[in-house]
């Protein structure tokens, strides 16, 4: 059929055609480049930009990229390069250096090549469980304080627990203690325009924020990277770290998914340091004030105390370091594992490994909330399930609030707590910490507090599973497959 176009009309379609075609695939290959140890994240990216290229891009600009932006790198190197000295860490004290076993030691040596941290000896350790035992705790800690109290939180709520902490900040800074009180942009950004932030500074509490959130910066870096660490430091001797932030359980912002369970340990002890370290580095970065000399005090080491190492990830250490400590775990498991998590949108080398370690006849235990305040992730994270049901994970879905609490134990021997959750974001993209404790003991006491969640949950029966909805099986399915950009 002769349309009648000339040769001059169809010219400039076929011009257009041939250069959207050509952005397209320059596109791709770029993508590729730049995933390239990533395959199912690159694939991902891949498809959605031949498909809408101009939205497409405008994401990736967007998301795609782990930027924390040119000025603000070089400021975390000069921070990293002025605070975290060998001769300032917890194991330049040799007295202070563990002694593990031959398989801790394994998980202890690859923690210290991701993160740079020693397993050190000689702390006392307390397990909370209960957000009110924590507040309480911290409270105290900070009543007794004599030179300096830092925290770093995600998640900063002007509730109850918010104004325990305020007021405590405030007693120690009229006392003549230095305090200093670190926010996420984006986790505290309500706290941060709050009153109660601005009478934390009139009585003299040093804030800051990290990371701001402003159009400015959306030009030179990527939003979402946070810092979702959870840090307490008292006089450079005890120390906490977990998944609490400074929030009542019954979570005001979301209070419908309410109460929060969460868990943190408090260290007394050299691991402490290592802490500081982080604390004083995050604060650096974000404030570029000189070094404290709380940097150079060396905490007591304690008889009889127990050996923990301190984990650090983020966008700027090396980004693989939380997935493969977990897959260590898994790997060495001779027994039981049991993990906790909110957020399960793990990589395709965690399901593998959790399969594995439950086909070579290791108890492998995953519990997640039943009720997500995420719908997007509760569809990926279900999205997992069959092949980890298949291969004999255990999967448990807890019923008495959100289990906010992030904890693995490996054989009732190895113990980790820590703020990142089982997926990409917190793998990839938070600045997180955690704390590995090499305890027959504490294992075991968390085991117990794990067995507590087990307890109130439901378990996901694998006949059942394969006979939910179609419309459910779907969406999951549908979801699942944008999980690595979640």
């Amino acid at each position: 059929m002769n349309l009648g176009l000339t040769w001059s009309e169809i010219h400039p379609l076929v011009h257009l055609i041939f250069v959207d075609l050509f952005i397209r695939i320059a596109l791709v290959i770029f993508v590729l480049i730049r995933k390239s140890k990533s395959p199912q994240t690159a694939l991902v990216w891949v498809v959605l930009l031949m498909g809408l290229p101009v939205a497409g891009l405008m994401l990736y600009m967007l998301f795609g990229e782990s930027r924390l932006g040119y000025f603000r790198g070089k400021r975390h190197a000069r921070a990293v390069k002025a605070v975290d000295c060998p001769e300032v860490r917890a194991n330049a004290n040799p007295a202070a250096v563990a002694m593990l076993t031959d398989r801790e030691a394994q998980i202890a040596r690859l923690a210290e090549h991701v993160s740079d941290a020693n397993a050190v000896q000689g702390n006392r350790l307390r397990l909370f469980g209960n957000s009110e035992e924590f507040t309480d705790s911290l409270v105290a800690d900070i009543d007794n304080a004599q030179r300096s109290v830092h925290i770093l939180t995600f998640i900063y709520l002007t509730d109850n627990t918010g104004h325990k902490i305020a007021e405590a900040l405030i007693r120690a800074a009229q006392r003549g203690v230095k305090c200093r009180l670190l926010v996420d942009a984006a986790g505290s950004k309500a706290f941060v325009r709050s009153e109660l932030h601005k009478k934390v500074k009139e009585h003299g509490v040093e804030t800051a924020t990290c990371l701001p959130v402003n159009p400015i910066r959306l030009l030179l870096a990527r939003l979402d990277l946070r810092n979702h660490r959870k840090i307490a430091v008292i006089d450079g001797q005890i120390g906490y770290t977990g998944s609490n932030n400074i929030a009542d359980a019954a979570f005001a912002v979301k209070a419908k998914f309410a109460p929060w369970v969460d868990c943190t340990v408090r260290i007394d002890g050299p691991a402490t340091k290592e802490l500081q370290v982080l604390f004083l580095t995050d604060w650096y970065m974000e404030t570029r004030e000189p070094v404290p000399d709380e940097l150079h005090f060396q905490p007591t080491l304690h008889d009889q105390g127990l050996p923990i190492q301190i984990i650090a990830t983020g966008p700027n250490f090396y980004v693989e370091a939380t997935t493969q400590i977990v897959q260590a775990c898994l790997q060495i498991a001779h027994h039981e594992i049991v993990l906790t998590t909110p957020y399960f949108v793990p990589d395709e080398s965690t399901i593998t490994n959790l399969c594995v370690a439950a086909r070579r006849g290791v108890k492998t235990v995953l519990v997640v909330p039943k009720r997500n305040d995420s719908r997007m992730v509760a569809a990926a994270s279900r999205s997992n399930y069959e092949p980890l049901l298949d291969a004999g994970v255990e999967i448990l879905e807890f019923e008495k609030g959100l289990l906010h609490a992030k904890t693995i134990t490996i054989d009732k021997k190895i113990a980790i707590v820590m703020s990142a959750n089982l997926d990409r974001r917190s793998y990839q993209l938070n600045f997180e910490c955690g704390a590995i404790i090499y305890d027959c003991d504490f294992a075991s006491e968390l085991r117990f507090l794990q067995q507590y969640y087990c307890e109130h949950s439901t378990p996901i029966c694998a006949h059942e599973w394969s006979k939910r909805p179609i419309r459910h099986k779907v969406w999951e399915t549908a979801v699942g497959l944008l999980s690595p950009l979640l």
